[in-house]
C-alpha cells in the first residue's frame, strides 16, 4: 500500500473535541479559535459594511436557536419533538438564499437545537429546491427577498406551511421595491433573534464523547453522475476536522497573529465556501467579507474598501481578472497577497498569466469535494507549483490506485482515494451510492473520488497532487457540478426527443458547459428552430449553470454499451477531434 500524506514540516493534526457542535468550535476560544477580543468580526457585509463581533454572533446563535426551537415545536432539544422520539431529522431546515452575514449564524442556531442545516444552491429553480426539501424532509425554510417567489413555490410542492418560511436579511441594493413589499409578510432572522431574547434559556446539549463523530450537522447536496443531486451527510466532527486541517496547513505560510479580511463571494451553500471561507477563516480570527453576487466593479471596490488580502475564487472569476487588467488597474488591490482557487482545476497557463499580470499576488490551488468535507490538498505559499493542487493536508491519507484497486507508484496516474476524519458519514437514503463511493481496504474506510490523479515531486522536493481527469462524468461549470443524467432525464420529457446524451465541452469563461447530442423522434424536422426549442426547454426548467451552453447537435444514434450505458467518452472524443480539426484550444 502506497500512502501519501502531508509534508513532515506541516504541523500534525492533534486530537479534536468530539462532543461539541461545529458552531462552538468556530466561535468559542475554549476550543482553540483566535481570541475574540483581538479577532476581526467573523462576517462583514461587503456592500453595507454591517458586521457583528464574535460574541455578538454567538449571542445571536443562542437567541435564534430558542425561536427556531419553538417554530419546530420541539419540547426538549435532546429528546425531539412532541410526537416522536429524538431525531435530528425532525429538525432539518432548508436554506435557500444568496450570501449574507447571518447565513452561518443560522446554520449554527439550527445545529444548537440538535438540528440539521440543509443549504441549497441559490441558483436552483423551484423544482430543484423542492426536491432537496422533500428528500431531506425539511420542516422550515429560510430564504431571502430576491428568492422568495421560488422558495414559496418549492414550499408548496414540499408541503411546508407558509408560516414556516422565514427570511434572511440582505442589502436593499440587491432587492427591488416589489421584493421588499412581498417580504413584509414574513418574519426575518432579526425578528427571531428578538423573539428569542424573550424566551427561556436553552437546555445544554447532552453530547457524550464521540457523539459529534456521528451527529449530522449539514446535509449538502452534491450532483452525482446519475439522476438528481444526492444528499451528503456531513458530521460536526467532519467539519471540525477540516477546519483545523486547513488552519494548520495555512500556518506554514500565513501569519494569523494579525487578523485580516478575506473575500467571501463564493456561494455559502457550496461546501468550499461553507467550510473553507466561512468557518476556517473566522476560526483563525479573520473577517469573511461577504458579497451576494459577482460584478467586477463591486468585487474590485470591495477589495479596495476592506483591504482584502486573500481572495477565494473559482477559475472563471480568475479568468475575468486576467482578461480585464485595464479595469482592475483602476482600483487599489495592493492588499491582495493570495488568490485561492478550488471547485474546478485552474490551468497552468492561467495561473502563470495571473502571476505575470499581478506579480504581487500568488495563486494557490486546492482540491476537495463535498464528500471530504472539502479540502484534501492545498498549495502552501512556500512551494507554489503552477498546475498543482498542492500538498495533502495533515491528518488525511491519499492513495492512487489502478482499475484493479492496486496502488500505483509516484508519478503514475490512477484513481485518487482518500481516508481521514474529514470523510463524510455517507449519502442520505442512498445505499447504492454509498456502496459505490466508500470502500474498506486494509481495515480502513476510503473515499473513491472518481478523479484521476498523479503525485509528483516539486523542485523543492515535496509531493504534490495533480488532478489529471475526471473518471466521473460530472460537468464542472463556474464551480458548480452538473450531472449529465439529470439533463438527459429532462430532455427525454421533450415531445420531440427520442434519445439523448449530454457531455461537457470547453468554455472560456465557465470552464465547461453542457452540450446535448439528441436523436429526434421520427418525422421531426432537424432544424435550427428545433434546436432552439430544446435549449429553451432546459432554460425554462433548470438553473442557469445547467443550460446547454454548448448547444444541441442532432445525431442518428446514441452510442451505448451492450448493457445500455451511454458511452459518453466516445462523444467526448468526437467533440475533441472536431475541435482540434477546427484549431480550437481545448
Amino acid at each position: 500500500m502506497v500512502v501519501y500524506e502531508a509534508p513532515s514540516w506541516v504541523p500534525k493534526l492533534p486530537d479534536r473535541p468530539d462532543n461539541i457542535p461545529v458552531g462552538d468550535f468556530v466561535l468559542d476560544p475554549a476550543y482553540g479559535r483566535a481570541n475574540p477580543k483581538t479577532s476581526n468580526p467573523p462576517y462583514v457585509c461587503g456592500i453595507t459594511g454591517k458586521s457583528y463581533s464574535v460574541n455578538e454572533v454567538a449571542a445571536r446563535v443562542n437567541y435564534a436557536a430558542r425561536a427556531i426551537k419553538r417554530v419546530l415545536n420541539v419540547n426538549d432539544i435532546n429528546k425531539g419533538g412532541q410526537q416522536t422520539g429524538f431525531s435530528e431529522w425532525e429538525k432539518v431546515v432548508g436554506i435557500f438564499s444568496v450570501n449574507c452575514i447571518d447565513y452561518l449564524t443560522l446554520c449554527f442556531a439550527v445545529q444548537r437545537i440538535n438540528g440539521i442545516a440543509s443549504p441549497a444552491n441559490a441558483a436552483y429553480a423551484a423544482s430543484e429546491f423542492a426536491h432537496q426539501l422533500k428528500d431531506s424532509k425539511a420542516r422550515a425554510i429560510f430564504t431571502c427577498a430576491p428568492l422568495l417567489d421560488a422558495a414559496l413555490e418549492a414550499a408548496q410542492i414540499a408541503d411546508i406551511p407558509r408560516g414556516n418560511v422565514f427570511l434572511l436579511p440582505v442589502p436593499d441594493a440587491i432587492t427591488t421595491p416589489e421584493m421588499r413589499r412581498k417580504a413584509r409578510e414574513f418574519k426575518d432572522f432579526n425578528d427571531l433573534v428578538e423573539e428569542g431574547k424573550k424566551l427561556g434559556e436553552l437546555e445544554a446539549l447532552q453530547w457524550e464523547a464521540g457523539f459529534s463523530r456521528k451527529k449530522v450537522a449539514v446535509v449538502s447536496y452534491s450532483s452525482g453522475t446519475s439522476g438528481l443531486p444526492k444528499g451528503v451527510r456531513i458530521s460536526h466532527f467532519n467539519m471540525i476536522t477540516n477546519i483545523l486541517q486547513i488552519y494548520l496547513h495555512c500556518t506554514t505560510f500565513r501569519d494569523f497573529s494579525k487578523p485580516s479580511n478575506v473575500l467571501a463571494l463564493l456561494p455559502q451553500s457550496h461546501i468550499y465556501a461553507l467550510v473553507v471561507v466561512n468557518q476556517a477563516e473566522p476560526y483563525a480570527g479573520n473577517s469573511a467579507v461577504i458579497l451576494p453576487k459577482f460584478e467586477l466593479d463591486l468585487f474590485l471596490s470591495c477589495i479596495q474598501r476592506f483591504k482584502l488580502d486573500f481572495l477565494f475564487l473559482v477559475p472563471p472569476l480568475i479568468i475575468v481578472m486576467a482578461k480585464n487588467k485595464s479595469i482592475v488597474d483602476k482600483y487599489d488591490i495592493s492588499s491582495v497577497r493570495y488568490i485561492m482557487t478550488g471547485a474546478a482545476p485552474l490551468t497552468e497557463e492561467i495561473s502563470k498569466e495571473i502571476a505575470h499580470l499581478y506579480p504581487g499576488i500568488s495563486v494557490v490551488q486546492g482540491y476537495g469535494m463535498t464528500e471530504s468535507s472539502t479540502v484534501v490538498s492545498y498549495t502552501v505559499g512556500i512551494d507554489i507549483w503552477h498546475g498543482s493542487s498542492g500538498c495533502i493536508v495533515p491528518g488525511t491519507k491519499c492513495r492512487i490506485v489502478n482499475a484493479e484497486g492496486k496502488d500505483t507508484g509516484e508519478g503514475q496516474p490512477g484513481e485518487l482515494i482518500v481516508n481521514g476524519d474529514n470523510i463524510v458519514l455517507g449519502y442520505l437514503n442512498n445505499k447504492k451510492a454509498d456502496d459505490e463511493t466508500f470502500i474498506t481496504d486494509g481495515g480502513e474506510r476510503w473515499l473513491r473520488t472518481g478523479d484521476e490523479a498523479i503525485v509528483k515531486r516539486s523542485p523543492a522536493g515535496n509531493q504534490h497532487l495533480f488532478i489529471v481527469d475526471r473518471l466521473k462524468e460530472l460537468i464542472k461549470t463556474s464551480g458548480f457540478q452538473v450531472a449529465p443524467a439529470e439533463l438527459e432525464g429532462h430532455l427525454l420529457n421533450h415531445a420531440k426527443v427520442a434519445d439523448c446524451a449530454v457531455i461537457p465541452v470547453p468554455h472560456e469563461k465557465v470552464g465547461e458547459t453542457p452540450k446535448a447530442y439528441v436523436v429526434l423522434k421520427a418525422g421531426v424536422d432537424a432544424s435550427e428552430q428545433t434546436k432552439l426549442e430544446i435549449m429553451q426547454w432546459v432554460a425554462d426548467h433548470k438553473s442557469k449553470h445547467k443550460r446547454l451552453g454548448g448547444g444541441v447537435e442532432f445525431i442518428d444514434i446514441i452510442p451505448k454499451s451492450p448493457s445500455g450505458k451511454i458511452l459518453r467518452r466516445l462523444l467526448r472524443d468526437k467533440e475533441r477531434d472536431r475541435r482540434r480539426a477546427q484549431g480550437a484550444k481545448i
